[in-house]
């Protein structure tokens, strides 16, 4: 009934007419910035008098707008609409839904520059990146409707004499949908879009630190015309609401992206059986990484140096897949890191409006965080370069840093910081090499440059990861293309824009009817 799925085409912002559409969007949304946007529950909004405040990363002074806050009664309030909802939705056929959500893409693609423009001030992700994040999106929501009605027919049984036999899936319910700040319109998109696609229906939290790219999602999807309770959008603190969501009763499903030690805490909440409760939780966590690109001596090193770095500092390190570990071999250790430092050292620092390469990180906690941890690194490694703050209109700037000569078992190459930095380890050889690159907790991207057959095909095999990638970066999965998960504590391997994504939020229900 539709297109093949086809992925979301990128801007050449060299093009001029493109480079003054984006910053005609950066100039329409400055026109907008203060406004406050409300809860939406059941398709009604909703005020609170409760504030959360969303700045500009590259200018804190800078307000871009606000959005109400919930507290316990109204989640479960959205909780109460989200099942009000459910009844209808879930019994509307497959390719209905999949006509709505394909509108909610044509609206997106439409306004792809303006949300994109949106993302590069609250978010402070330059143009390439904004944009790659917006795009991904639009994926999630093309792709999903197209999955949704390939599941929506029967499955495959063996026959049997006398009888007719059935199985399909079901939707299973409402939902909780927790999304971090880093891919705030992507991640959003996606973890929502893929339940409600499949029959079921949710309530966001969205990132405190960017509810404004929620909002304008939501209002999309109000435009798009899907059911008032299909998606409720619920701003407000964790420790007020976070818990009262995940422990409800009504409460089906938990589909988290964010830290390991949030996800952690919400499995184990997740598993409590409350009075009332009928099932048992699904809970979906897609947590961190300590990514590592290993690179051989029979590689192209200019290729592999490139890579790292594109992988370790864009968007500032601010990907659970970003290459924080760059694992070489001893041959080709010294000029690896030679040329690594001077791709860093031509990386441009400033405010994402103006499209430099690097810019701030998402807040001032944020910062101090990493700070600490190069602080810490300083004492058991060697800094090359980076390691401080830029100061620019008072923005969170940190410059892109690189440690050599880091040991394996190092806070900095266990840890995940989440920032700009790069930890550069040296291994005798491949085996070794390898070895190194599968002892963390983690377990979601990784990387190899390399030419030897035999080294490839082992770390095809051997190279514990979600999503692999040898002789390119190991960020920027596409959906459809490398559906995205890990193993360990990188989370559940959901995979998220993959065949098998919505079938995580369905059911199995066998009919069997003898003929009499």
């Amino acid at each position: 009934m539709f297109l093949p799925f086809a992925n979301e085409p990128y801007s050449d912002f060299s093009i001029p007419a493109n480079d003054a559409a984006y910053r005609s969007a950066l100039a329409g949304v400055r026109e907008q910035l203060g406004v406050h946007y409300p809860l939406v529950i059941g398709g009604e909004v909703v005020d609170t008098g409760r504030t959360i405040e969303s700045v500009n990363p590259c200018r804190p002074r800078e307000v871009v707008g606000s959005a109400a806050g919930a507290d316990a009664q109204l989640a479960e309030r959205a909780i109460e609409a989200a099942w009000s909802a459910f009844p209808q939705w879930s019994r509307r056929p497959a390719a209905d839904r999949a006509r709505h959500l394909v509108k909610l893409a044509a609206l997106m693609r439409d306004r792809k520059y303006e949300l994109s423009a949106w993302e590069t001030v609250e978010a402070s992700k330059n143009w390439p990146e904004a944009e790659a994040d917006v795009a991904e999106a639009i994926d999630f929501v093309e792709y999903y409707a197209r999955q949704a009605v390939r599941l929506a027919g029967p499955l495959e049984v063996v026959g049997y004499p006398g009888e007719e036999n059935e199985s399909h899936l079901i939707p299973i319910g409402a939902g909780v949908v927790i999304p971090p700040w880093n891919f705030p319109l992507a991640i959003l998109t996606g973890m929502a879009i893929g339940p409600v696609a499949a029959g079921n229906t949710v309530v966001v939290k969205p990132a405190s630190t960017t509810p404004i790219v929620a909002a304008r999602f939501i209002q999309l999807v109000q435009e798009a015309g899907l059911p008032p309770g299909v998606i409720n959008f619920l701003p407000g603190a964790g420790g007020e609401i976070g818990d009262v969501l995940v422990d409800h009763p009504r409460t089906r499903f938990i589909n988290f992206t964010g830290s390991k030690e949030v996800g952690l805490r919400i499995a184990e909440r997740s598993a409590i059986v409350h009075p009332g409760q009928l099932w048992l939780k699904r809970a979906y966590m897609e947590m961190g990484g300590k990514d590592a690109q290993i690179v051989d001596e029979t590689a192209d090193l200019t290729a592999a140096a490139a890579a790292a770095v594109a992988g370790a500092f864009g968007f500032q390190g601010q990907k659970c897949s970003a290459c924080s570990r760059l694992i070489v071999v001893d041959d080709v250790y010294d000029d690896l890191l030679d040329a690594v430092v001077e791709l860093t050292s031509e990386l441009t620092i400033g405010s994402a409006e103006d499209n430099f390469d690097v810019n701030a990180v998402i807040s001032g906690g944020q910062q101090r965080s990493i700070l600490e941890e190069i602080e810490k690194g300083r004492a058991a490694s060697r800094l090359v370069t980076g390691g401080g703050v830029v100061d620019i209109e008072g923005g969170f700037y940190i410059q892109p840093t690189v440690f050599a000569e880091v040991e394996p078992n190092a806070r900095l190459a266990q840890h995940e910081i989440f920032g700009p930095v790069l930890s550069v380890i040296r291994a005798t050889d491949f085996d070794q090499a390898l070895y190194i690159a599968n002892s963390t907790e983690y377990a979601l991207t990784g990387g190899l440059f390399s030419s030897d057959r035999d080294r490839i095909e082992k770390a095809r095999r051997e190279f514990h990861v979600g999503n692999l990638y040898i002789n390119r970066k190991i960020t920027g999965a596409l959906v459809g293309v490398q559906p995205f998960g890990g193993f360990r504590m990188s989370g559940s391997n959901a995979k998220a824009g993959g065949p098998d994504y919505l079938r995580l939020f369905t059911e199995m229900k066998t009919v069997a009817e003898r003929w009499i």
